[in-house]
């Protein structure tokens, strides 16, 4: 008997992905069989984004063009996006299942019941699958996933059926406090990057006001310290030499776990309890970030020396209004004190352009303060109405041309700031770790096509290019940098200079 295929499309941030992985596990645990492609499979399923317009419109088109390719593929749509508008979700062509965040973690016995019916689901009335919650206890593969109590939780709530005219069935309702998990570990091996993310924590808190993520991901809520250990202990036996840590507000870590746990405690037990070569933090908002966690970057080699700090904007007005929780004078002496004390550490920022009633001055007053610091990169984006947010409402929308044009005059800046710290890591000695292989559309100096060299990425965060050598992916080494060219570095290994 032939099994069932799938092709899984993810989109998003790191937490997004890593959520990608655990589904890919579910499914292949669940008997089916991964296709190379949409265009040969039975199933494809689409975990999704929606932090902008432009995240939801690429999504659209992604399930357009799937069902003009294959007809007969069914799609199931999971993730924010399908959380945040099912039902717009649910009206397009080619859409057999929109599942929200809510419920994610039973996509694969949603599935595993259409291929194979009658094994796990009931069906309710409208076409709507109703599965029953997991407790907050739950073993998958043999680990026990535990969170903390969560106090008053939400009973599910049921959207009825599609719009008019779409078979599409709709399982969505209030996200939970519950941290529903898969490990990342469990054979058979679903992530395919050389550097795994594990994401320890999830949700949010914070509400800042262009953002809609608290709402289509719950609150904030950690994965038990025992599991996150387990974790990485599981990935270090499989070979993997780097784990990046991530979560939807990582610094959070802990704050709802009894054991009064931090994110710089969890850090410490890691390195303590764990030999994992490389530890790596996605991402950290400013006021998460004290001195007691730049000291033990600066100390233990084994932290990647890296931090992403998220900034959106360098004008302390608009951060009032974006209701962000520092001032810029909080956050540069953060980056400062990184700067100062992790030396050659990769700093990078979120920015965000065109805030409703940003005015000139205010984007001169946040270009003025991105060139006072050390960036070594930035992620420059427009900022994006979302439904139902505050700033959504606001006056003074900006058009977009002028966005377009504050994001060149950024992207100057840290186009510059970025050659800079590419020179000055040439005769340095780095970490790196080799990937999977080249991108497809990176420029690398090769003298013909068979001409094929792996590239690395250092710990500080910079792709490092390895003429002349073959090495395997996820091959940790030091590099001495020969050169600096067209955004890359170009290194040969440390002991072939002996």
């Amino acid at each position: 008997m032939k099994m069932a295929t799938f092709h899984l499309l993810n989109f998003g941030c790191r937490a997004s992905q890593a959520d990608g992985a655990a589904l890919k596990a579910q499914l292949l645990q669940a008997g089916l069989e991964e296709a190379p492609g949409a265009e040969s499979s039975d199933l494809a399923v689409l975990n999704t984004c929606t932090v902008t317009a432009v995240a939801d419109a690429e999504v659209r088109r992604v399930i357009r063009r799937l069902h003009r390719s294959n007809p007969r593929c069914r799609v199931l749509v999971t993730g924010c996006y399908a959380q945040r508008a099912p039902q717009e979700i649910a009206r397009l062509e080619g859409v057999a299942w929109v599942v929200g965040n809510s419920h994610k973690h039973t996509v694969a016995e949603l599935v595993k019941a259409e291929f194979a019916p009658g094994e796990l689901l009931t069906r309710g009335d409208a076409g709507l699958v109703q599965i029953a919650p997991r407790s907050a206890s739950t073993e998958v593969s043999g680990v026990a996933a535990k969170t903390a109590e969560a106090p008053g939780r939400p009973d599910i709530s049921w959207l009825g059926s599609p719009a008019v005219g779409s078979e599409a069935r709709v399982l969505v309702g209030a996200v939970s406090d519950e941290f529903h998990f898969v490990p990342v570990s469990a054979p058979p091996a679903a992530d395919d990057r050389t550097r795994p993310t594990l994401k320890v924590q999830d949700g949010c808190n914070a509400r800042c006001s262009f953002c809609v993520i608290p709402y289509v991901r719950g609150a904030s809520r950690s994965l038990a310290l025992d599991c996150v250990i387990g974790q990485v202990r599981d990935l270090e036996r499989q070979g993997y030499k780097e784990i990046v840590l991530s979560g939807i507000n990582l610094g959070s870590y802990g704050r709802d776990l009894d054991s009064k746990m931090t994110f710089l405690g969890l850090l410490e037990k890691l390195l303590a309890e764990t030999s994992i070569a490389r530890l790596r933090i996605s991402s950290i908002e400013p006021m998460d970030i004290t001195p007691e966690l730049i000291r033990l970057a600066a100390r233990e080699p084994r932290l990647a020396r890296h931090f992403h700090v998220p900034l959106q904007s360098g004008c302390d007005r608009i951060l009032r209004l974006m209701n962000r929780r520092y001032w810029t004078s909080q956050y540069a002496e953060r980056i400062l004190a990184i700067h100062e004390r992790v030396p050659n550490c990769g700093i990078g920022a979120d920015v965000m352009v065109g805030f409703p009633g940003e005015t000139d001055e205010d984007h001169r007053r946040s270009l003025r303060f991105i060139e006072s610091l050390p960036f070594t990169y930035l992620h420059i984006f427009p900022y994006s109405a979302r439904p139902n947010t505050p700033a959504a409402a606001s006056c003074g929308q900006v058009e977009g041309r002028v966005s377009h044009e504050r994001s060149r005059e950024i992207r100057s800046v840290i186009e510059e700031k970025r050659r800079s710290f590419l020179a000055a890591q040439v005769s340095r000695t780095l970490s790196v770790l080799t990937l999977e292989e080249a991108r497809p559309g990176e420029k690398l100096e090769r003298q013909g096509p068979e001409d094929e060299f792996p590239v690395a990425l250092s710990s500080n965060y910079v792709r490092v290019a390895l003429p002349g050598v073959v090495l395997p992916r996820n091959t940790l080494l030091d590099v001495r940098v020969g050169r600096a060219a067209r955004g890359l570095l170009y290194g040969y290994p440390e002991a072939r200079l002996v």
